[in-house]
């Protein structure tokens, strides 16, 4: 398992992607502004459902890229560390759009929990992302099944805790959310995420 530096580094990545507004984000907030605080949560129930789901693919497939090639393994890694340095130029450019936040068809708390598990796996750029996130944490002596199902689950607390945030600030008030606040978000989390992905790189050279 990785050390307690690298595990503080993992959390904050995670927390500074978290409260990035995105899909899920928006359809928590929506769901908030449209049927209260308790429908957002609802959708982060869903949420989080489809995350375990996702992240459990990403631990079996690298589980299985480095018990048959090894080698493949450092590539993956460095990938990674671009695509995160990439999203993080995307969030520093956005306009702090939250998308179509509109009022919609009443339903009952599964639909909102069904519906928040539909739009992770809607999403394909989430499980792009947990392949390269996840193993930039991975130690090489461990079994990577066991640590990404860890890692994984450190991230979905905080995912948990950030969205429901976001539910309830949206269930209570409706003009907290501003663009101005998210693209300050935006340009902040965009920033760490950048040298996030250098430093990354460079621990892999070092």
């Amino acid at each position: 398992m990785a050390d307690a530096a690298s595990l503080f580094a993992f959390v904050t990545a995670a927390l500074f992607i978290a409260v990035v507004p995105g899909p899920t984000v928006t359809i928590i907030i929506a769901s908030a502004l449209s049927s209260g605080t308790l429908a957002g949560l609802a959708i982060i129930v869903g949420t989080q459902i489809g995350l375990a789901s996702m992240i459990f693919v990403v631990a079996l497939g690298l589980e299985a890229v480095m018990s048959f090639m090894g080698w493949a393994f450092d590539i993956i890694k460095l990938l990674g560390a671009a695509y995160l340095v990439w999203i993080g130029i995307g969030m520093m450019r956005s306009r702090g759009e939250l998308g179509g936040v509109r009022a919609g068809k009443p339903r009952s708390l599964r639909g909102h929990v069904v519906q928040g598990f539909l739009v992770i796996w809607a999403n394909p750029k989430a499980l792009l992302f947990f392949g390269a996130f996840l193993p930039q944490f991975v130690v090489g002596a461990g079994p990577a099944l066991t640590q990404i199902i860890m890692l994984g689950g450190l991230f979905m607390l905080v995912t948990t805790l950030s969205d429901s945030v976001y539910a309830v600030l949206a269930g209570q008030a409706r003009h907290w959310i501003t663009a101005a606040r998210i693209r300050l978000v935006n340009r902040v989390s965009g920033a760490v995420l950048i040298g996030g992905g250098i430093w990354l790189a460079l621990q892999k050279r070092a």
